[in-house]
């Protein structure tokens, strides 16, 4: 059923909202692929026959939501999530309430993302398997900070703030020194429970403009937060093509070891990137 009461070919998965408020936001769960799909069945998430025409009436519904309420958001619908969300709070996974539920669950809401119209099987899809991997990320930085990454500010440790903005100053220094371009960024940190990891596309204007997906700049903060305020082993590579319109364009990788208090150059392989020592950050302004 959709969230007005009508009858709709697919079980829409979503949180219950008031229909037509323009001052609310719609949440649902989209699944990523045809195994996902062949998955639930058993959950009779959907009547659609198939993973294409799922994808079809899920456009139709966003569509629906997008001039019915003010924000629309989604994040995948993962069965083996779901199915152990289930099993946590002994809930049926055939009952829409618990669908419901999941997607609302307070340590998920890192995986939303706000859906303005894109093709779902263009990029926004792969942006929504990489929004619930960097959530897990996120989750196991913030047991890395105390809870401190979403901690209210009058409640935030100084130090994991001061952590926090001491990983977004080296993240800024590495785009600064690089210059205009188009990048790939990576970064990992060994951490107790296992290694951490970031990486974001980047485009660099002449006139100073980065352009990235901000859940990829709160992911990359965050992992380098974690491993200075924990004071863990990391490593940072920057590749791409460097270059404007008006100068000549080059390839380029560029690395950094982090050793808890900060990075250094350093020539290492990171991902299977190699790199040769990044410029010094302490000569970036």
């Amino acid at each position: 059923m959709s969230r007005n009461g009508r009858p709709s070919r697919t079980s829409r998965c979503t949180s219950h909202q008031p229909a037509r408020h323009e001052d609310q936001a719609f949440v649902t769960g989209i699944l990523a692929g045809p195994e996902d799909f062949e998955r639930v069945r058993e959950w009779r998430l959907t009547d659609a026959p198939d993973y294409d025409a799922y994808l079809l009436d899920t456009a139709v519904l966003l569509e629906e939501a997008r001039r019915s309420f003010g924000t629309v958001q989604a994040r995948v619908f993962h069965p083996q999530d779901f199915a152990e969300f289930c099993l946590l709070h002994g809930l049926d996974p055939a009952e829409p309430a618990s669908r419901d539920r999941y997607l609302v669950n307070p340590p998920l809401q890192t995986q939303l993302l706000p859906y303005q119209g894109e093709e779902l099987s263009g990029d926004f899809l792969p942006r929504l398997v990489r929004a619930r991997e960097n959530g897990l990320t996120l989750r196991h930085a913030d047991l890395l900070l105390d809870g401190g990454l979403y901690a209210a500010e009058g409640d935030a440790d100084p130090a994991v703030r001061r952590a926090y903005q001491a990983g977004a100053e080296v993240f800024r220094r590495m785009l600064v020194g690089a210059g205009p371009g188009t990048y790939e960024f990576r970064c990992s940190v060994e951490a107790p429970g296992g290694r951490l990891a970031a990486e974001a596309r980047i485009l660099h204007w002449e006139d100073g403009v980065v352009r990235i997906n901000d859940e990829d700049l709160d992911l990359v903060c965050a992992v380098l937060c974690a491993g200075l305020y924990r004071e863990l082993p990391g490593a940072a590579v920057l590749h791409g093509t460097q270059g404007s319109a008006c100068g000549e364009y080059r390839q380029v990788a560029w690395a950094w070891q982090g050793g808890g208090y900060g990075y250094v150059p350093a020539a290492l392989e990171l991902d299977g990137v190699a790199a040769a020592p990044g410029f010094s950050l302490g000569t970036v302004c």
